[in-house]
């Protein structure tokens, strides 16, 4: 066989269904072969997006995403779409293109460093020399890719090495690095450390972060919460660990989150991070946090712990793994006093919003969408004022909650979306603003041709409202390249892909119209007229 049935060969081995990606002439061999499979295949309309639909469909079920891009310009537009999911360690295997081996630094057509240049947004990238070593190496980056920290890992193919044939195709059982072996289980000694603090304790909370969902904990992290009754917070990558409504869940924090959900960390004596970096959107002052406090941090990534504040318990390990292994410990504790005085945190709080009686408030439409979805729905979260409402009035049920946290890329909702209901085959909403929509809208043409039914949801101000907000803020209202003038009717958007759509313009039925727009399983659009001058709380 040649490289490029290799290629595809071990994508089978691997279990892959679904491949999200953009051709050119250094990748057709690859593209060639995968036509003699099962295996999908997405074309996406900008490569960034490909990136994107394959975290998607990652996060949605738990696995790897798959993303393939052309050498040169297709390599390079990945780039974004692999550092969003770096920055949320999301596992994607990034397949590109390249020129031939004995071309490489001579700078000719669509030559591009893609190793180097993505460097500094991969757990590890790969240029492959020989093509005997393709099936170790797609065995290695895949095993990097999902274990430890996950995180995309970019495979880097020239043509030439796509077309040799390759002498012997044996795909390896295991992965042995010398240099690569992640801790899974929790430390013992740490472990009883840390029930020894829960046991001196009157006002523990658990701090979860996107780790928790990334290594399919979030049962078990409920369950332990519940047997000893410890609230939890969480990050903005953690929201969905546990149902909104559940009663141990106080809402995110940060500077975006729920007042009573600081206050509930900053009053805390023990406080547990788990699957969450001390970073400055959940916690702005690092330091202030572990003050009068016992502070533990559980993550599979040694190098986050420490990185930002020093704990007094650090345990390294897979957060699943170290679940199960507290269920070897049992103590007698009683936090319902602590427990009632958040409760009561929580009835007291009252958001001050400024609301324009005259526009459909965003929040009652993200509530009203949440409460109107399906149990397991999933909803994608675009970057902007959208991001904020979605985070604090969304009501996860049983379902998942997508958004870029980390690098906070516009445009991610769209993409991530396909790539959730190719996945998952359930309900998904994709909110978006409409500068993010913008960035998006060409892939509109690939949820028709895939048939992908998508509903979304524009929040159209008319401006980069976020942006626009922190102008507002910053500089006294002194506004700078924010104003969307010349923004497409997203009516005749609709209409040129013959999508439904609809439009909520006041207060007024907001309500019936979401449940029209949710009605059946197709592709819709649902386009919400909002005040440009509301603030994102």
């Amino acid at each position: 066989m040649t490289g490029a049935d290799a290629m595809v060969k071990c994508l089978e081995e691997e279990g892959v269904k679904t491949v999200f990606g953009y051709p050119g002439v250094a990748i057709c061999p690859f593209f060639n072969s995968i036509l003699q499979t099962k295996i999908k295949r997405v074309l996406v309309r900008t490569e960034q997006n490909a990136a994107h639909a394959a975290s998607g469909y990652a996060r949605s079920l738990n696995t790897v995403g798959v993303c393939v891009a052309t050498s040169g310009p297709g390599a390079t537009n990945l780039i974004t779409g692999i550092a969003t999911a770096y920055a949320d360690s999301i596992p994607l295997i990034c397949i590109t293109g390249q020129v031939e081996t004995t071309l490489l630094g001579s700078d000719v057509f669509q030559e591009a460093d893609i190793t180097g240049a993505a460097e500094s947004f991969v757990k590890y990238s790969y240029l492959i020399k020989d093509v005997n070593d393709i099936p170790r190496i797609f065995k290695e980056a895949f095993h990097i890719a999902s274990t430890g920290r996950k995180g995309p890992v970019l495979i880097d193919v020239p043509m030439d090495i796509q077309n040799a044939m390759i002498q012997r195709f044996k795909y390896p059982q295991e992965v042995s690095l010398r240099t690569y072996k992640p801790t899974i289980k929790g430390h013992a000694v740490q472990i009883k450390k840390v029930f020894k603090e829960l046991s001196r304790a009157k006002r523990p909370i658990i701090c979860a972060g996107g780790g928790v969902i990334l290594s399919g904990a979030k049962e078990l992290l409920k369950d332990f919460s519940h047997k000893y009754g410890i609230p939890v917070v969480s990050t903005m990558m953690g929201i969905g660990v546990m149902p909104t409504n559940d009663p141990y869940y106080f809402g995110m924090v940060g500077n975006n989150g729920k007042a009573y959900a600081n206050r509930a960390m900053n009053e805390s004596d023990l406080l547990i991070m788990i699957g969450a970096r001390v970073a400055d959107r959940a916690v702005s002052q690092p330091d202030l946090i572990t003050e009068n406090k016992v502070l533990i941090h559980i993550d599979v990534d040694p190098c986050e712990i420490g990185k930002n504040v020093g704990p007094h318990i650090p345990l390294v390990g897979d957060i699943s793994a170290i679940f199960e292994d507290f269920k070897n410990h049992d103590i007698t504790v009683d936090y319902r006093l602590w427990n009632e005085t958040l409760n009561r945190y929580k009835d007291e709080y009252v958001v001050n919003r400024d609301i324009n009686a005259d526009y459909p408030d965003p929040a009652e439409i993200v509530s009203k969408l949440s409460e109107e979805m399906d149990f397991n729905a999933i909803y994608v979260a675009d970057v902007g004022q959208n991001q904020m409402w979605s985070c604090n009035y969304h009501i996860v049920k049983n379902g998942i909650f997508l958004t870029s946290g980390g690098m906070g890329t516009m445009g991610y909702s769209i993409p991530a979306a396909m790539g959730a209901r190719i996945g998952s085959n359930r309900q998904v909403v994709a909110v978006c603003g409409d500068g993010s929509f913008q960035m998006s809208m060409m892939e509109l043409a690939t949820i028709k041709q895939h048939d992908i039914p998508v509903k979304i949801v524009i929040f159209n101000n008319g401006y980069l409202g976020l942006v626009r907000e922190y102008q507002d803020k910053a500089y006294k209202g002194k506004y700078s390249m924010v104003d969307l003038t010349g923004s497409p009717d997203y009516s005749k958007i609709a209409a040129a892909y013959d999508i439904p759509y609809m439009k909520i313009t006041s207060p007024e039925g907001i309500r019936k119209k979401i449940r029209a727009f949710l009605k059946d399983d197709k592709t819709a659009i649902l386009e919400c007229s909002i005040d440009p001058f509301c603030f994102a709380k």
